[in-house]
C-alpha cells in the first residue's frame, strides 16, 4: 500500500530551501527596521522602512492585515512612501477544499497608474497549480504546475498574452526534495537561462547551499555564476550564515534573538579582489543591518 503524497510546494518554491540559504539574512543594503503587532480582533499591522546605502534614499510601507478564519478570508491594506496603495483580498478553501482565490491590485493616485492580478490556487496531495489573470497588462494569462510524488517533482510555467494569442514565457523545472536535502534543475526564460540548486541540512546545526546560473544570452562564453553558502546555529537563539560567489563576493551575516520578539541581524559583504580598495567605488564592500520587533 503506498503512502499518501504530500502536496508539493509551488512553482516559485521550487529550490526554496537553496534561494533562502543563500539570499536571506544577509542585510548589506543599508539599514532596516521592521515592526509587527497584532490585535485581538484579528488584524496585523506591520510597519517597515529601510535606507538604501548606496542612494542614501529610506522607504517603508504600513501594512494592515485582516484575518477571519471561519470564512477563510484575509484582507491586507498596504501604503507605501511612494504613494502607491495595495490592496490584496484571499478566500482561501470556500469555493472547494484546496482552491484559493486571490486578488491583488495596487494604484498609484498621483499618476493613476494601476494593477489588477486575479489568481487561482488549487493544491491536492501530488498537485500544486496555480492560474494568474493579469488583467491591465495584456491581458496576460499565466498558469504553473508541480507535480510531486516519492519525493520527485516536476514543474513549469508558460504565459499566454491574450491580445496578441502567442506564448509569450514558458519555463520547465525538476527536482527531488527529502528532508535532509534537496536538488532542483530549472530552465527559465524560454529555456535561455538554466539554473540548479543544491540544499543539505548536514546537521541538527548546519546547512549547507549552493547554486549556479547559466544565462546563454548573457554568457555566450559559457561562463556559469556559482554561489555557495553555509549557514551555523550558534544556539536556539542565533546563528551566522556565510556565502562566496566566483565573482570573489564574500558575504557574512549573524542573527540573534535579542529576546522574545526582537531580532537583529547584520551583514557585511567584501570584494575580495579588491580589498584593499576600500575607497574606490568599483568595489563591492557594503554593510548593513536589520532589527525586527514583534508583539
Amino acid at each position: 500500500m503506498s503512502l499518501p503524497q504530500p502536496v508539493p510546494p509551488s512553482w516559485k518554491d521550487l529550490g526554496k530551501s537553496s534561494n533562502d540559504l543563500l539570499g536571506k539574512d544577509f542585510p548589506i543594503h543599508g539599514v532596516a527596521l521592521e515592526v509587527k503587532t497584532a490585535t485581538p480582533s484579528n488584524v496585523n499591522f506591520k510597519v517597515g522602512g529601510n535606507r538604501d546605502t548606496k542612494s542614501k534614499l529610506i522607504v517603508g510601507d504600513v501594512e494592515a492585515k485582516f484575518f477571519n478564519k471561519p470564512h477563510g478570508l484575509t484582507f491586507t491594506q498596504t501604503w507605501t512612501t511612494s504613494n502607491i496603495l495595495r490592496t490584496q483580498v484571499e478566500l482561501d478553501n470556500q469555493i472547494a477544499k484546496g482552491v484559493k482565490l486571490e486578488l491583488a491590485t495596487a494604484l498609484t493616485p498621483n499618476t493613476g497608474a494601476k494593477s489588477a492580478l486575479f489568481t487561482t490556487t488549487y493544491k491536492q496531495p501530488g498537485l500544486h497549480t496555480r492560474a494568474f489573470l493579469d488583467i491591465f497588462k495584456g491581458p496576460t494569462f499565466t498558469a504553473d504546475t508541480v507535480i510531486g510524488r516519492d519525493g520527485f517533482l516536476l514543474g513549469a510555467e508558460a504565459s499566454y498574452n491574450v491580445t496578441e494569442g502567442k506564448i509569450t514565457k514558458y519555463s520547465t523545472a525538476i527536482g527531488y526534495s527529502a528532508p535532509e536535502y534537496a536538488v532542483t534543475i530549472h530552465g527559465l526564460a524560454n529555456l535561455s537561462t538554466y539554473a540548479a540548486s543544491y540544499y543539505h541540512r548536514v546537521s541538527r546545526d548546519v546547512e549547507a547551499g549552493a547554486k549556479a546560473v547559466y544565462d546563454t544570452r548573457a554568457s555566450p562564453s559559457g561562463n556559469v555564476a556559482l554561489e555557495v553558502g553555509t549557514k551555523v546555529y550558534l544556539d536556539s537563539a542565533g546563528f551566522v550564515k556565510a556565502k562566496i560567489n566566483n565573482s570573489g563576493i564574500l558575504a557574512l551575516g549573524y542573527t540573534q534573538s535579542l529576546r522574545p520578539g526582537v531580532k537583529a541581524s547584520f551583514g557585511l559583504a567584501l570584494d575580495t579582489q579588491r580589498l584593499n580598495d576600500v575607497s574606490s567605488e568599483a568595489a563591492a564592500h557594503k554593510v548593513g543591518a536589520s532589527i525586527v520587533f514583534e508583539g
